[in-house]
């Protein structure tokens, strides 16, 4: 899901960077002086886990990859803005030190990865689960979390690429940048993220969520938020 250079042009790059920076500001405010100091140590295991998940690529027709990303487990861990930041980190070190996803396209995969997927994981999930405590409605929910938001993410990677060969063209009519047009690229995307990513990322996201209720549920920032205990 990686956008690389050339892909994008400067009349989208450029909105998503000032989007991205937005979010970024956005979550520095809101996580400073609220992240409890013992969980520091997990905001680093997340950003860790989330860039080792996202280093398994499948090509994707179109000039990008799919893969699982993790913001939805830490959205619902840490909370939607602290996933903001840590998978943006990821991001940004993929791109300047790995050349995985383009510099110009920064913005944009943190855009779709860092804020899209993290906020429609986490209100999926409270959706989902609503006031029920089942461990079956919460397992549940924490599927649909990683399923939703992985797909959500791709198809709104998809829209940026479709969009292209309508905003820029050449005097003899060819796109300048990705060629797909909407109808070629949302599909593609999207049926690669519907059938087999989501899916992955809907499973880990169940598995390590269970993991934390089961043995270290004061946690799990959704569940807390939604009891209305102190926030992290």
């Amino acid at each position: 899901m990686h956008i690389p250079d050339g892909y994008l042009s400067p009349q989208t790059y450029v909105p998503l960077y000032g989007a991205a920076a937005i979010f970024w500001a956005a979550a520095l405010k809101k996580i400073k002086g609220s992240l409890h100091q013992k969980h520091v140590p997990y905001l680093a295991m997340a950003a860790a886990f989330s860039f080792l998940i996202q280093m398994f690529n499948i090509p994707i027709p179109g000039g990008s990859t799919g893969h699982a990303v993790g913001g939805a487990i830490i959205a619902l861990l840490l909370g939607p803005w602290t996933a903001v930041i840590a998978v943006s980190v990821v991001l940004i070190i993929q791109a300047l030190i790995f050349g995985d996803g383009g510099i110009t396209a920064i913005g944009a995969n943190c855009f779709n990865m860092a804020v899209v997927m993290p906020f429609i994981s986490y209100w999926t999930f409270r959706l989902v689960r609503g006031n029920s405590d089942s461990q079956k409605r919460t397992g549940i929910a924490a599927f649909a979390a990683g399923y939703v938001g992985l797909v959500a993410a791709a198809v709104v990677t998809a829209v940026q690429f479709g969009i292209q060969p309508l905003i820029a063209q050449g005097a003899d009519g060819r796109p300048l940048y990705a060629p797909y047009p909407l109808e070629v690229a949302v599909p593609v995307m999207a049926l690669e993220h519907l059938l087999l990513l989501g899916v992955i990322e809907g499973v880990v996201t169940y598995l390590l969520l269970k993991h934390f209720i089961k043995n270290e549920p004061s946690l799990v920032y959704a569940l807390r938020k939604k009891d209305g205990e102190a926030r992290s």
